[in-house]
Formats: C-alpha cells, structure tokens, sequence
C-alpha cells in the first residue's frame, strides 16, 4: 500500500505507474482518493477545533461556578454537550472515511523500480540468465507420474477418492526424495545465515489482508468456516505476519529467516495437461525464505534471494535461468519480482518453481511494521522468496536424473538423507 501523502504530491507518477500495469480502470481511484483525503483532512481539522473549543469553554464553566454564576454556567455546559455531540459525529464520519481511504488505497499498485520490463501479462517477460546446459537425452523422457508409478511412488487415484482432484498420496523412494529435499533446504538455507521457522500453519483475515490483494485472496486462500482463520499459501504469509504492528530496533536488522510448511491453495481455473500430476495441486510443502531490512538495503538482498535459489537447483545439478517479471504480471504489492525455473527435458523448455519478490514498504505500510529511528519510526521493507517447493522439484529433479534404464540418479548433496543411496531403482523401466 503507499503511503497517501506520497499518493498526494506526486499524483500524476502514480498514475502513470498503474498505465504501466495496464490496470487503467483504477486511474480513477487516484483523484478520488486524494479528493477524499482533502475531505478527511478538513474533517479531523474540524474536530480538534470543536476539541478546543470546548476545552476552552470548560474553563469558563469552572470560573463561572466559582464566581457563583450557575445559570450562565448551566447554558455553557448545554453548549458543550451539544458541541460534544456534534465532535461524535464527525469522529463516526472520520472513521468511516478514513476506512475507505484505506480500502481505495489497498486497490493502487506499488510503484515498480525502473528496471521492471513493461508488458501486460507472463508472455512478456524477460530472460535473465541461464545457468548449467539445459539437455535433452536421446531417449524419450515419460511424464512425471508415470516415472512416479515405476516406483509405486504416487496414488492419486486414492487421493482422489479421499481428498479429491489436486491431491496424492507420495510413497516409498518418491516420499523419501520429497522429504530429503525439503531436510537439504533446510540445511542449505541455515548454511547461509538463514534463521530456521516453522510457522503456524493459519492466519487470521487482517494478515491476509497485510500480506496480499484480496483477487490474490479469493484465488488461493481456503478459509475456515466459523472461524477467523485461513490457511496460508505459503509460509510467507505468516513469516511476514510474525512482525505485524510491532517497532523493530535497527540494531536487529537484517532478519533474514527461511521457514518450512504445508501450503494450500484453491488454484482456481482449468490447466494444461503440462500442468496436471503435481504441477498444480492444492496442497503441497515448501522452504521458503523472507527478510526485513532498512530501505537502503533491500535491492541488495534481493539479487542475493534469488541468487540462494539459483545455487540451491545447482547443487542438485539441476539446469536453470531467471525471468525478470514484466510491469503486468507483477502483484499490485511488488516492485520488483523474478521467478526462476528448471529445465524440463521432456518438454524442452524451462517452467516455474519459485518466485522472488521485492515489496519495499507497500506490505509493512499494511501491516504497520516499522523501525525504530533516531529522528522517529519509519516503514521497513519486506521480501520474499522460495527456495524450493518438493512438488515441482520432483518433476525438475527426475526429468533430469533419470537414465535410459529407468534408474534415477541421486547428486551426492542429498545421498546423506537418501541413506547414501547413489540412485533409485524402478520396479520397472517406464522408458519405452
């Protein structure tokens, strides 16, 4: 969200950065909102000179009965309370207006950096750079669950009668790789300084509110009857969540923190046969990482972010290359945001398995996380990133290891917590 006196002041910029969003429709909202704010302006002025005002003729009461003069005094207090009724009013309409403000305000799009590319939608954004060579085997490579099947590794057919479509069920060899993955990041993030999280797995309405839009909201989130709980999409939401409305002293800056668990999501809409199996699912783990930091040094942590993420694919020997996020496929809360995406083989292309983001103060503004300053308390800025979410990476990790005989093989980073196994063995060759 931005703060409204910079919407104010620089009027026209905000404008332009909502074209460059290709979100015209909400052109609108910029003049009404600083016409509203004018309006809550006068009436908080108004208020505090009824305040004063009646402070003052509070005085003249007390004068008047200590002079013995009780009926003047009388019509003062009849004037106060009619002024004290009056000041109730414009509190109420205050208020109210002062809500919508805010409303209007969580609907204007973070101003993106400069160097964000503009376009309207994910077909346009950029290429990076690529990192390890992306090959193709000279054998066909099978679609992920049925490499999965080959080692009685998955069951959605069950999970469809237990949970539905969107769910399964990970067994033997499969499970284990899942876990030694999700156990890998762990170690991997806590080797680089990293401070290891597991969050609560649900968050009330007003951190869903600080954390994202509510389009983003109606689309994921799955919220629990009767209760004023969600379930988190990613453990973003409640990393972030941790540090609402509190004052952070500088001295503790950076926190830098990567935390494990369970997401869920409503992935709404039809999907491609690409994006069938685990691709798209409602319920899934991840390791993912967050940090809160002075202004100055948020760039700087987010070419570091997604450099974590870049290494952590490698070391599994795993090809991958980075997308700069054009000005349309930002979420209304970034300023700047890069996914990275593996090398499928199969289909001889990259696609997504995590996404790295730079909010600056639009998500602490929300949340009112702010720092502690010499010269008065000031707004941190947010990021966040994944590291690595198991689902995905199976398909990355067992389009890229397996071998013309079936057997996948194991980069020794993760042998440790595969009990030093060096590859999988299939109970059959799902290679035709």
């Amino acid at each position: 969200m931005l703060d409204i006196k910079f919407l104010c002041e620089n009027t026209e910029l905000v404008k332009e950065n909502i074209k460059k969003k290709f979100q015209d429709e909400k052109i609108i909202l910029v003049d009404k909102v600083k016409d509203m704010y004018a309006e809550l302006k006068k009436l908080k002025q108004d208020g505090d000179d009824l305040r004063n005002h009646r402070n003052l003729l509070s005085k003249d009461i007390g004068n008047l009965i200590k002079e013995g003069k009780k009926e003047e005094a009388e019509k003062l207090k009849e004037v106060v309370k009619n002024e004290g009724d009056k000041l109730l009013s414009i509190e109420k309409d205050t208020d109210e207006l002062d809500k919508k403000i805010i409303e209007i305000m969580m609907n204007i799009p973070n101003i993106i950096e400069d160097t964000v590319p503009i376009g309207k939608d994910d077909s346009e954004n950029v290429e990076i750079e690529k990192f390890g060579e992306p090959l193709v085997p000279d054998f066909q490579i099978p679609y992920h669950t049925d490499i999965m099947e080959s080692f009685d590794g998955i069951d959605m057919e069950s999970a469809g009668r237990v949970a539905g479509n969107g769910f399964y069920y990970l067994m033997g060899d499969i499970a284990r790789l899942h876990s030694a993955i999700i156990s890998y990041a762990r170690d991997f993030m806590i080797n680089r300084g990293f401070t290891y999280v597991i969050p609560p797995f649900m968050i009330h309405k007003a951190v869903v509110d600080g954390v994202m839009s509510f389009n983003e909201m109606d689309s994921m989130m799955y919220k629990i009857e009767g209760e004023d709980l969600y379930l988190i999409g990613t453990s973003e939401h409640s990393m972030i969540g941790k540090f609402k409305d509190q004052i952070i002293k500088k001295e503790n800056l950076p926190i830098t923190m990567t935390s494990y668990s369970p997401c869920f999501r409503k992935e709404k809409g039809a999907h491609g046969i690409e994006e069938r199996g685990v691709y798209r699912i409602h319920q899934f783990e991840k390791q993912e990482m967050i940090v809160v930091c002075e202004p100055e040094d948020s760039k700087k942590w987010y070419n570091i972010l997604w450099k974590n993420t870049v290494d952590f694919f490698r070391s599994l020997e795993i090809p991958v290359r980075t997308l700069e996020c054009c000005s349309g496929d930002l979420a209304d809360l970034k300023s700047k945001s890069c996914d990275v995406e593996a090398w499928s083989p199969r289909q001889k292309k990259y696609f997504e398995v995590g996404s790295c983001s730079n909010l600056t103060d639009a998500q602490a503004r929300r949340l009112k996380i702010r720092i502690k300053g010499e010269n008065g308390n000031y707004f941190a800025h947010t990021l966040n990133n994944t590291c690595v979410a198991p689902p995905r990476m199976l398909i990355a990790f067992l389009e890229n290891h397996i071998k013309s005989d079936g057997t996948v093989y194991i980069p020794e980073v993760i042998r440790m917590y595969m009990g030093n196994k060096d590859k999988l063995i299939p109970r059959y060759n799902s290679i035709k």
